[in-house]
């Protein structure tokens, strides 16, 4: 980012510094698409929530539907969205949105399985990776969100990953056309740096010690990321066991973050069955790259001591 910062003009402009500014940007964009293995085409965004609203408002899709499971950010961007059901017919026209993992509960959808399914009805399916992005391999999609600050990278910056630029309607403005707004070519920069750095402070082993140290605590899900968990207390509300952790020094939250500062159910949760008495007890404990082994020990030891 320092890198960038030094070398800053507007990319888009056609000047001796804002060719340079250009070079180091499609620089960062061949870098981030070859650290995520993404052979199609890449647009900067602010983050994963303008990526959402870009993939569900300027596809060229007729409808779009949504798992009852996905962040805020896609009913903020697709208020009028079909939910998916079993019973739903696919179909061209048809933009399916899936997440990857869950931010609530870890879950892992398999979306590549679902894939195989919905290609060949001439459905798309866009899948929100904010969650999996740097961590495990993309699943087959034609349309993924990535999110930087999720891997290490700074805020303020992702990505929406297409197949192919004509599943999208061009809105003019910079990106190719896709994307309103002067890019932020230092945080694009950072965020390669981030993925090509991909260094965990702890092991495999090391996450899932600690998920079996949680026991029954962390509630099942089907397959499950080793980096998000939602634990659920025997007794002590969510909201009680926020104040206690934050206090013990742990950052933990009831729900997603951007929808934490509610008192009511989680819409995720309740979508996935769980009781209103469990939910209200249950909170997301997740880690980072930067999430040392001792962070773990010292968590458990923490959970155990609340009565």
């Amino acid at each position: 980012m320092e890198q960038g910062f030094a070398i800053w003009a507007n990319p888009s402009s056609p000047h001796a510094e804002g060719r340079a500014a250009k070079a180091a940007l499609e620089d960062a964009r061949s870098r981030v698409k070859a650290a995520l293995g993404w052979t199609g085409e890449l647009i900067f965004t602010s983050g994963a929530s303008e990526a959402l609203w870009i993939a569900l408002n300027q596809s060229k899709a007729q409808r779009r539907i949504v798992s009852a499971v996905e962040h805020d950010a896609v009913f903020r961007a697709a208020p009028d969205a079909l939910p998916f059901s079993d019973d739903l017919t696919l179909g061209a026209g048809d933009l399916l949105a899936i997440q990857h993992v869950n931010s609530e509960t870890g879950t892992v959808n398999p979306v590549a399985q679902m894939a195989q399914t919905v290609r060949p009805t001439g459905a798309l399916i866009l899948s929100d990776c904010s969650q999996s992005a740097g961590k495990m391999a993309l699943p087959d999609a034609d349309m993924l969100v990535v999110s930087a600050h999720k891997f290490g990278g700074p805020i303020g910056i992702g990505a929406l990953l297409v197949r192919d630029y004509a599943m999208l309607e061009p809105i003019g403005g910079h990106e190719r056309g896709y994307r309103q707004g002067t890019e932020n070519m230092p945080a694009a920069l950072g965020m390669a740096a981030a993925l090509e750095a991909g260094d965990w402070a702890t092991t495999a082993d090391e996450r899932a010690g600690f998920a079996a140290q949680l026991g029954d605590a962390v509630l099942q899900m089907g397959g499950q990321a080793d980096y998000i968990f939602a634990l659920t207390h025997p007794s002590i509300s969510a909201q009680a066991l926020l104040i206690r952790l934050d206090a013990a020094g742990f950052a933990v939250s009831a729900g997603s973050a951007c929808s934490s500062g509610t008192l009511k159910k989680s819409r995720v949760l309740d979508a996935f069955g769980v009781d209103d008495d469990t939910a209200a007890r249950t909170i997301r404990v997740s880690m980072g790259w930067n999430t040392a082994p001792q962070d773990l020990d010292a968590f458990a030891k923490a959970w155990e001591a609340l009565s």
